[in-house]
């Protein structure tokens, strides 16, 4: 008898769609973790990434029988369903919500704009991530898209090309862009953090 572990996420929807409780749960433990991380971080917020999250899965035993895996991989069709009930509900909250904390995010912040080490401490590390968040949420939803697949979710190129659909060269480019608009967006808070740098402890009254 074939054991489930060594089925394809292919084989393991087929099983799903034909009520195979086990093959399903394998499914969802595979795949679980990156539909989450892109809601979480394209809504900002835990609860719609758990709403988005579970109606993937009801989605995919109700309408996995239209995959075709010559189109591409089942890890790629759920997160066309994912982003489908991202834009839903990014029409249905329109307000803008922060960022949520996570370690990529304050990683990418220290990307983005560099702490001079004149600063002491983390004065001003939080507005460091705040700024980033906003800027973030700023772009075009094109590039806005990679910034979270690439930098946020660690996808690789390829896996967000696959998940967008569209070249690793066009990944490639929007990223760079997105990168570019983020620093041009990020330019004022790089130069006031220089300033607070060359002043030293004595000009600080933090």
């Amino acid at each position: 008898m074939d054991r489930l572990e060594t089925r394809s996420d292919a084989g393991l929807l087929q099983l799903s769609l034909a009520r195979e409780e086990s093959a399903f749960l394998l499914l969802y433990g595979r795949l679980k973790g990156g539909i989450f991380r892109y809601a979480y971080y394209m809504t900002c917020s835990r609860t719609e990434a758990e709403e988005v999250t579970q109606e993937v899965f009801i989605s995919l035993l109700k309408e996995g029988g239209s995959y075709r895996e010559e189109l591409g991989d089942v890890a790629g069709f759920a997160f066309g369903i994912a982003r489908n009930f991202v834009r839903r509900i990014e029409r249905r909250e329109r307000a803008y919500q922060p960022f949520p904390d996570g370690d990529a995010l304050e990683d990418l912040s220290d990307s983005l704009v560099s702490q001079p080490e004149a600063l002491p401490g983390q004065m001003i590390r939080s507005e460091v991530v705040e700024r980033v968040h906003t800027a973030i949420a700023s772009l075009p939803d094109h590039y806005r898209q990679v910034v979270v697949l690439c930098d946020l979710c660690e996808f690789s190129y390829a896996e967000a090309a696959s998940r967008l659909q569209c070249a690793v060269g066009t990944i490639r480019s929007r990223l760079n862009r997105a990168h570019t608009l983020l620093a041009q967006k990020l330019k004022p808070l790089r130069s006031r953090q220089s300033d607070i740098g060359a002043a030293g402890t004595e000009g600080c009254l933090v």
